[in-house]
């Protein structure tokens, strides 16, 4: 069975895994303590049930993974960055009520259609105490809010920067890329540079060998975030590409990987594993007439019915709907224009208003229908096919540099908060 947090991104970093395996490795506790990050402590208990964890994920293909010095050595890099996160972010007064843990609990419970209990009871099958399984869950969601606190408002896209993104996207082709990295710090030493050549290009060396796949070199050897993924960066848009790497990208055909490329947080080597072309996009859209009843102090819901009614028996006895919106409708958006309301996705309307429009043929009238402020009904005008590619990738591009800038602004972020804290990993060298 696999445990999910729908809507929320849990990093198989984290001291738990939702991915609740058979396989996962009870283990004794142990109290030692394994990292001191400024005035909190990592217990070697806490890395050993991460590694164990993380281990379970790839039961049957461990044999991809570094050895388990070098694997314990990034899981206790990421538990450092975590902790500094859960610091600074109660420190900025970020708090997650008990409320809003109970609710994420219950997406846990509901992504995966099981009960609260049964929730409780596989976890504790595979050895999760519950507890901690939502204190994990807290600092998950607390670093989440985190990082929505600081990309906040540091972040904005022009429209010249979506016109120059289209002009340079061409086509509408989307790409799967994976990569390692190798860090460098800031304000990094020409000798501090020369090693981190050197590592990617001996990366890139036992990859062309065929000694390493990209996947097991980006687990064992890339500082990326997302290394023990393998590096995936999971389908973009070309135009979610920066700059830098653009011209690169473009040249390469599916399992292509890329010469080292030197980029603001280090050295990369980008892997294309495969293309698509996301194609035009079209909707159906819905134009129809409303006429509302209100509810009021003096006008009961009841009564507000029973007037809808006879509106709507005169309309379906010929006269008008038009006319019949422009003199009675209480909707003072769109009395004065007869009820007449502008083109909208099906989706636009809300589920239960859509089933019927979606229903009617032009010109039919629908059945009454409740709100919270009265009665209502429709008359559908037309049907009609639009094309929203161009609105659609609009958007998407500004979403996507959005993100784009929201994620470097977010990594310079970490990269100052790891070199402004005193941390001493006391974990044996590898």
């Amino acid at each position: 069975m696999r445990i999910a947090l729908a809507c929320i991104l849990l990093s198989a970093l984290t001291s738990i895994s939702l991915d609740v395996r058979a396989q996962a490795l009870p283990l004794e506790p142990l109290e030692g303590i394994i990292a001191v990050v400024d005035e909190e402590v990592i217990l070697t208990s806490e890395l050993q049930r991460a590694t164990s964890n993380f281990l379970a994920q790839f039961a049957g293909s461990q044999q991809q993974l570094p050895p388990r010095n070098v694997l314990e050595r990034q899981i206790l890099d990421r538990l450092v960055l975590s902790r500094l996160q859960i610091e600074r972010a109660n420190a900025m007064g970020i708090r997650i009520s008990d409320a809003e843990l109970d609710q994420a609990v219950q997406s846990v419970a509901a992504n995966n259609r099981i009960t609260i209990d049964q929730l409780r009871g596989q976890l504790a099958t595979e050895g999760i105490n519950f507890d901690q399984f939502r204190r994990d869950l807290r600092n998950e969601i607390l670093i989440q809010r985190l990082r929505q606190r600081i990309v906040q408002g540091r972040v904005a896209v022009s429209d010249t920067e979506i016109e120059l993104a289209l002009a340079a996207q061409g086509n509408n082709r989307e790409l799967h890329l994976a990569h390692i990295m190798v860090a460098l710090p800031d304000a990094a030493t020409p000798e501090q540079v020369e090693i981190a050549k050197s590592k990617i290009e001996g990366v890139k060396a036992l990859i062309d060998k065929g000694e390493m796949d990209f996947t097991a070199a980006a687990i064992r050897y890339s500082d990326a975030p997302n290394a023990l993924q393998g590096g995936d960066l999971e389908w973009r848009g070309q135009n979610e590409i920066p700059n830098l790497f653009a011209s690169v990208v473009s040249a390469m055909q599916p399992g292509d990987i890329s010469d080292p490329i030197r980029g603001p947080a280090g050295f990369q080597l980008l892997h294309l594993i495969e293309t698509r072309d996301a194609g035009r996009q079209k909707i159906t859209e819905y134009q129809s007439r409303h006429l509302m009843i209100r509810q009021s102090e003096v006008v009961s819901f009841s009564q507000a019915r029973a007037k809808l009614d006879t509106l709507r028996a005169r309309a379906l006895k010929g006269e008008s709907f038009e006319d019949l919106a422009r003199e009675f409708s209480e909707d003072t958006a769109t009395r004065d224009a007869g009820g007449l309301m502008d083109w909208y996705d099906k989706d636009a309307w809300g589920a239960g208003v859509a089933a019927q429009i979606v229903a009617l043929k032009d010109g039919e009238i629908s059945p009454p229908f409740q709100s919270d402020v009265g009665w209502h009904m429709i008359q559908r005008i037309g049907e009609r096919e639009t094309d929203v590619t161009d609105t659609l990738r609009r958007n998407q591009v500004r979403e996507v540099i959005a993100r784009r800038k929201g994620e470097e602004e977010y990594e310079r972020f970490l990269r100052q908060l790891r070199s402004e804290a005193f941390v001493d990993m006391r974990l044996g060298s590898s």
